[in-house]
């Protein structure tokens, strides 16, 4: 009786609590009174968010969780990030060299796994943060990071690559926790001095070999332009020579056609008339032609005053007959074109 009667005063004093639109509650049952208000500790049963609910009050536990999405920044930078000082993950490259890196990780509470972490990890949003998140993401990421050379560190594709790489092993440790990891995040990376001002010194020199390499490319592609604008105008040159031989070489084939068909002209033009000439001398070595200089002598005679002498003086006389040979033969000669002198003629026997 004393026992229920306690019971009875413990369940008339009820509390309110709520939730957030971004909360789930967790219940804890400090007593039951055997078992009369259910089993005692962390209550498996999850409270949505956004509602209001009663419970008694001395008996129980009321703890809520921010489901929402959570940024961990673990940045250099003193004005940002979850800390007041300086807290980027430091690590060393593959090849030795100290680096450090900004690291911002997405994470948020699995909403079926409240009660589980509220029994082994934490009571509120904050300490389930430092007491796990923090803590498995700084060792998870280094060790992820650690394989890098110092060179992949300025390849976006393996920084990447790395960031994954490391969101995935974080949640095969912290899902079963009941931690969901969306996202990890590689932000400014900072060596020391000393290897930064290494590194400074070596882009300087491939830059100026990279310069180098450039105005060298650059020389043997003016050089090659060079050589085909030479080639091109001896190519010109020589194209212009050739023409103008051809030229020549026409001008030349023209004046042999004309002379040769000039001299073929004079030729044919000297043959007609050496033919002309030789059926001119066939038609006076004839009768006709003995006659024609007979005409001819006749013709220089006439008009003249001749004297006949009687014979038996010694006195020069005309040969007329001989005469008249010596003029036919010589017309002849002029017609063939060679003069001719006539010899004069013989004198007749004394007497006749």
């Amino acid at each position: 009786m004393k026992f229920l009667l306690a019971a009875l005063l413990l369940t008339s004093a009820c509390t309110f609590h709520s939730t957030d639109s971004t909360e789930v509650g967790v219940l804890t049952r400090k007593v039951t009174f055997l078992g009369l208000l259910g089993k005692p500790g962390v209550q498996v049963e999850t409270y949505p968010p956004g509602a209001t609910y009663t419970f008694p009050a001395l008996i129980t536990d009321w703890n809520v969780f921010n489901v929402a999405l959570q940024n961990l920044e673990m940045v250099a930078a003193a004005s940002k990030g979850d800390r007041a000082g300086r807290d980027d993950i430091e690590f060393k490259t593959h090849d030795g060299n100290d680096i450090a890196v900004d690291v911002t990780v997405a994470w948020r509470i699995d909403t079926a796994k409240a009660a589980y972490i509220l029994e082994h990890v934490g009571r509120s949003t904050p300490e389930v943060k430092e007491n796990l998140v923090r803590p498995a993401c700084r060792s998870i990421v280094r060790d992820a990071l650690n394989t890098m050379t110092s060179e992949e560190i300025y390849v976006s594709d393996k920084r990447f690559q790395k960031a994954e790489e490391a969101r995935d092993n974080l949640a095969k440790v912290l899902g079963p926790e009941g931690v969901i990891i969306e996202r990890v995040i590689l932000g400014e990376h900072h060596f020391t001095p000393e290897y930064e001002k290494v590194i400074h010194d070596k882009k300087l020199a491939e830059q100026t070999a990279e310069r180098s390499v450039s105005e060298g490319n650059a020389a043997q592609q003016e050089s090659i332009r060079n050589l085909e604008t030479a080639k091109g105008q001896v190519a010109q040159q020589i194209a212009k020579a050739n023409g103008a031989l051809n030229q020549v070489k026409l001008h030349a084939d023209a004046d042999f056609f004309s002379a040769q068909r000039e001299a073929e002209a004079i030729v044919a033009e000297r043959r007609a008339h050496a033919q002309g000439v030789a059926k001119q001398n066939a038609a006076l070595s004839g009768a006709g032609g003995k006659t024609m200089v007979k005409l001819k002598v006749a013709e220089a005679l006439a008009g003249k005053q001749l004297i006949f002498l009687p014979g038996g003086g010694k006195l020069q006389t005309l040969n007329v007959n001989d005469l008249i040979s010596r003029f036919a033969a010589a017309d002849t000669i002029e017609r063939k074109g060679t003069p001719a002198a006539v010899p004069a003629p013989a004198a007749a026997p004394e007497g006749k």
